[in-house]
């Protein structure tokens, strides 16, 4: 009995069609034990290993014009250099995904939040949060593509991330993105009066506002610092057409701490 196995039987061997074993025959970089009188290419152990080698390569995405190359020619120190190469890709793609993941958590995690609501009006306790400068306009003026082409390039993910609008004490207007501390503005530790709420015109945003001051009011809080307008724009997937916004404010403790404010 023949010790080589035939090309459908390496095929099924290793997991690969026979298409792919040709074409790696075509390209040079695997050739059969020999070919058997009635035209059948055979296979032996020394084929297997190859071919096992090529896949390997392969998985690592080296390139089918560079398989010959590093098979043959490459020393142990070459070898071991392009194994390193990949493993540096794989965990930066690895990284990449967890980002993803966590962003994929925090969508989810927004959307049932708000969905959750019996009231857009709400307190809650908020950790610190810096706050890196993105752009500073008049509160007046529109934002345009412009502004944000020519001072965003340092935020890789920018509609990923949650846009802060901040109105000082001289009632300008500054936009934030979240920062590793210390960053350019501290929103502190502490309760926050929120209201959270679609819109997609700026008298909706107006009207959210004067609510929000009026709930505030009403309730007898007192507001510490400026009031922040928090843009979630990948929330839009959920609601169409219309960018959600999180109003809030840090406000003076009270006997009604942590109760959810209904209006």
């Amino acid at each position: 009995m023949k010790s080589e196995i035939t090309i459908s039987e390496l095929a099924r061997l290793m997991n690969v069609s026979v298409h792919q074993i040709r074409y790696f025959e075509e390209k040079g970089v695997l050739e059969p034990a020999y070919t058997s009188d009635n035209q059948y290419r055979m296979y032996g152990m020394d084929e297997i290993y190859r071919l096992s080698h090529i896949l390997l390569l392969r998985k690592l995405g080296v390139p089918v014009g560079l398989l010959k190359e590093c098979m043959d020619n490459y020393s142990a120190d070459q070898s071991r250099h392009l194994l390193q190469h990949f493993l540096h890709d794989v965990e930066d793609e690895l990284k990449r995904l967890e980002q993803l993941r966590q962003f994929i958590r925090k969508v989810l995690h927004e959307q049932q939040s708000y969905s959750s609501l019996s009231s857009p009006y709400a307190i809650k306790q908020r950790d610190a949060v810096h706050l890196a400068r993105l752009v500073e306009m008049d509160p007046s003026a529109n934002l345009g593509a412009r502004q944000i082409v020519e001072r965003a390039r340092r935020v890789p993910h920018l509609f990923e991330s949650d846009i802060h609008y901040v109105w000082d004490d001289s009632n300008r207007l500054t936009l934030y993105t979240e920062t590793e501390a210390p960053g350019d503005l501290v929103m502190p530790e502490g309760e926050y009066l929120t209201l959270q709420r679609p819109a997609d015109q700026d008298d909706e945003m107006d009207q959210m506002i004067e609510q929000f001051s009026n709930c505030a009011a009403d309730q007898g809080y007192i507001i510490q610092g400026p009031m922040v307008l928090i843009e979630k724009s990948y929330l839009s997937l959920f609601s169409k057409h219309k960018l959600h916004y999180e109003l809030q404010a840090l406000i003076s403790p009270t006997d009604r701490t942590c109760k959810e404010v209904r209006r």
